[in-house]
């Protein structure tokens, strides 16, 4: 508790934070950052009295590990969390609604919350987890969250009108009836039929009940420093929104609708769907923005908004009409920069110069130090990330740069960032592709041949960069058996 002593002895408060973290939001799905079908006011608005990134990594493709990371300040080289694991020795997690949750990070973990209460902030994480079941060394409550309200697992987030929640270990149960959120429609049913539709909702939204959730954490706690995660399950799939925000995309695109026949639930709009799914979610972050003007207390909280991972391309998600990688190559699950690469919006009034844009080479695991040096409370040794401080502050000569950025995926990806220099490989034993980032940020001139000194050195950067894991070792590919 020294260093919140001496915080109160200068007569400074220290600052609340509040992290936003959308879900499978792609590089190019807001309006500040190139968005021209998509409706995202009060991010754009944020992002023109902030600080605006345009090169920041998620910590993963994925959602589970990129969470890790986050919270941990450690990249998935050395993270306890390196991919999406659904504990398959439990059972058929899939087919059994008394399963919940993915593999625990483990109780020796130091997180976010964990460090930020050690000097006095009240802890708060309101969405989607992932890293942990109830009950488990990963609850949120044992990873140093004094409160948790929403889906525990990722799984159950594929339906916005679930039958339940969770809150601090208990379930809430929901007015929605259960329904499986993978679903498609029969061969026989007219898509246009609209009585096929109302089936796959119910009178209770979960976005709408997160909000609500978060903006009563803030005002519980607006005399406290504080974090909050905001951890909205927006737009990762299914195609769920109500009908009022549908509406304002009414007639908008010319449509196909969408029969389920990739996983996820039908829709019968599904452009509109996606597109009203992201503008509500705009809704909500200026809800919890105007609350903090409300209470008096915006100059007084950092607030940071960013994606866990870039956009999908399935479940009726129109990936190419949107543009959801913003022009970089990839997606979601692959680590070519269209996965990784996420917006960054931070806002900070009298500290962050307003309507200013970083291309700062930053990650998820600079985020963990950035709050703990603005907080300034002590930060673990050992960690992966850098401070961003100086960059958010206009001090950006000061500012430390990574040697190299790693990632590992699905236990076969692997990429690393060194300068301008990418170099990425899909599967163990396979060449590496090497891309200049500089002049080539859609990744299509393949400089592995011309280069080898780039490839040796990516190589044994690689190498370096990654501790071994017993629970997600790197691995050739399985063949493919026959479709």
């Amino acid at each position: 508790m020294a260093l919140l002593a001496a915080a109160a002895c200068n007569g400074e408060r220290q600052p609340n934070i509040l992290l936003i973290l959308a879900d499978d939001l792609g590089y190019g799905e807001l309006g500040c950052y190139g968005q021209e079908h998509i409706r995202t006011p009060r991010i754009d608005a944020l992002a023109s009295r902030g600080m605006r990134f345009t090169q920041h990594y998620a910590g993963s493709p994925v959602c589970a590990p990129s969470r890790c990371t986050l919270l941990t300040g450690r990249h998935t080289g050395h993270a306890s969390i390196r991919d999406n694991d659904e504990m398959g020795e439990r059972g058929d997690v899939w087919n059994d609604p008394a399963l919940e949750g993915q593999r625990p990070m483990p109780a020796g973990e130091v997180t976010l919350a964990e460090s930020l209460r050690e000097v006095g902030y009240a802890t708060g994480f309101i969405g989607k987890w992932g890293l942990g079941w109830t009950g488990s060394e990963g609850d949120p409550n044992a990873q140093g969250f004094d409160r948790f309200f929403g889906f525990i697992c990722q799984r159950i987030a594929h339906n916005y009108y679930p039958d339940h929640l969770h809150a601090d270990g208990k379930r809430v149960e929901l007015r929605n009836t259960r329904f499986e959120a993978h679903q498609k429609l029969p061969e026989s049913a007219d898509p246009t039929d609209p009585s096929l539709w109302p089936s796959y909702d119910g009178p209770d939204y979960a976005p709408d009940l997160l909000v609500e959730e978060a903006d009563q954490f803030i005002r519980a706690h607006s005399q406290d420093p504080f974090l909050l995660v905001f951890a909205t399950p927006v737009p990762h799939l299914a195609l769920q929104v109500p009908a009022d925000s549908l509406e304002d995309y009414s007639d908008a695109f010319t449509e196909t609708p969408y029969p389920g026949n990739r996983g996820y639930l039908p829709h019968p709009t599904p452009r509109a769907a996606y597109a009203a799914m992201i503008t509500r979610m705009d809704r909500d972050v200026g809800r919890l923005l105007d609350t903090l003007d409300d209470l008096g207390i915006a100059d007084e909280t950092l607030v940071v908004f960013t994606s866990d991972n870039g956009p999908s391309w399935v479940g009726g998600c129109d990936l190419d009409f949107f543009n959801g990688s913003g022009g970089l190559r990839g997606r979601k699950g692959q680590l070519f920069e269209g996965g990784i690469r996420v917006p960054l919006i931070a806002r900070w009034p009298g500290r962050v110069p307003p309507g200013s844009v970083s291309d700062h080479v930053s990650a998820f695991w600079d985020l963990l130090p950035t709050c703990l040096d603005a907080a300034r409370a002590e930060t673990p040794q050992g960690l992966d990330g850098l401070s961003m401080m100086p960059t958010l502050t206009g001090n950006p000569a000061s500012q430390p740069i990574h040697e190299v950025l790693y990632w590992e995926h699905a236990q076969t990806w692997q990429a690393v960032r060194f300068g301008n220099v990418k170099a990425l490989r899909r599967s163990q034993g396979a060449p590496l592709q090497i891309y200049d980032l500089a002049v080539d940020s859609a990744e299509t001139n393949d400089l592995s041949a011309s280069r080898p000194d780039l490839v040796e050195e990516a190589e044994a950067r690689m190498a370096t960069s990654r501790t071994p894991s017993v629970l997600f070792p790197l691995r050739q590919p399985k063949p493919k058996g026959p479709r």
